[in-house]
């Protein structure tokens, strides 16, 4: 691909209207009744997801019909694997959460290049809240750019996550205030983005869905979101389940990850 980049802009547009319009179906179908189910073992899923899903993969995959498709409510196709963009979208990230009729859910699309994510959106329709990033070019939220919270202070440090990692941070800092569970984990990273929190962590077993779009948002910020080790994340690959992340502004991410090296969590 000779400039890969304008393609990338090329398809913003598409990317963010088509995120929208999905971000208005989830809305209409929200607080409404609905067919749900279990998927696997305890995951719930609802016709708001596959409809959304639809939705999504029915205007990116006609302008796009060579580029590799990823999403939690489609069949798998390892086909992607050997594609050099792929779609990873999670129709509704935090479906507990809308169905429980809360607000905090999102819709998560990234395009990804060569295990990367190239362009990202996250859209919570119930607080209308638009992340937005391109490879380079920074992070927006509803159209005005954002940065992560400066600085490598624990001390009064808003950190978000499971609670068991949460409380080993007591340890280096002693003002840490735990941020309320936000239902979307794409939503959680993605307000390390806009500064409203400091640290966010994530259980194992996300996927690349969960995370894709928020990991490019976080990054564009100034951010970083890694492995809790400080390995970088890879999105594409056949396996797409993730272990315990963590992400942060750069210094207080440095620091993070130095604790955890030396007292390990296991």
């Amino acid at each position: 691909m000779p400039d890969a980049d304008a393609e990338f802009t090329n398809y913003a547009a598409l990317l963010k209207d088509t995120v929208r319009e999905a971000g208005a179906l989830a809305l209409q179908m929200f607080r409404t009744e609905l067919k749900t189910w279990i998927k696997g073992v305890s995951s719930p899923v609802s016709e708001a997801d596959l409809a959304v899903n639809d939705l999504i993969e029915r205007r990116l995959r006609a302008a796009t019909p060579e580029y590799g498709w990823l999403s939690e409510e489609s069949t798998e196709d390892l086909s992607r694997r050997e594609k050099q963009l792929t779609w990873i979208v999670d129709p509704i990230d935090g479906t507990r959460a809308y169905l429980a009729r809360q607000d905090d859910w999102s819709i998560s699309v990234a395009l990804v290049s060569g295990g990367m994510p190239v362009l990202a959106a996250v859209f919570a329709p119930a607080t209308d809240e638009f992340y937005y990033a391109m490879r380079g070019c920074g992070t927006t939220l509803n159209g005005g750019t954002v940065q992560v919270s400066a600085g490598d202070s624990l001390d009064l440090a808003r950190v978000a996550g499971p609670k068991a990692i949460v409380g080993r941070l007591h340890q280096i800092g002693e003002g840490i205030s735990v941020h309320p569970r936000i239902g979307s984990l794409a939503l959680r990273l993605c307000r390390i983005a806009d500064g409203r929190i400091d640290v966010a962590f994530a259980g194992g077993n996300s996927h690349d869905w969960d995370l894709a779009a928020a990991d490019l948002i976080v990054h564009e910020a100034g951010g970083k979101m890694t492995e809790i080790n400080g390995d970088r994340l890879v999105f594409n690959r056949s396996d797409v389940t993730h272990g315990l992340l963590l992400a942060a502004g750069c210094a207080r991410h440095r620091r993070v990850v130095q604790y955890f090296q030396n007292n390990p969590l296991f």
